[in-house]
């Protein structure tokens, strides 16, 4: 589905990182999304969305999953 929406939609380069730079590196990478720092373990929805990248962080602040559209 994240092939059908615009510009790049996914930043394996950014796992490990710190949730807000990851962040400002989305937006700025793409600027049709908008990323969201999500805590692990927060329940979502489960919709599809080409204008949100979900950022998930450990408690550290640290990015663990890879950021997608969607």
């Amino acid at each position: 589905m994240s092939d059908q929406c615009e510009g790049k939609n996914s930043w394996p380069e950014l796992l490990g990182a710190e949730g807000t730079v990851a962040k400002a590196t989305i937006e700025r990478e793409n600027s049709s999304v908008e990323a969201v720092i999500v805590p692990e373990g927060s329940v979502v929805t489960a919709d599809f969305r080409c204008d949100r990248v979900r950022v998930w962080v450990n408690t550290a602040g640290i990015v663990t999953r890879v950021p997608v559209i969607g």
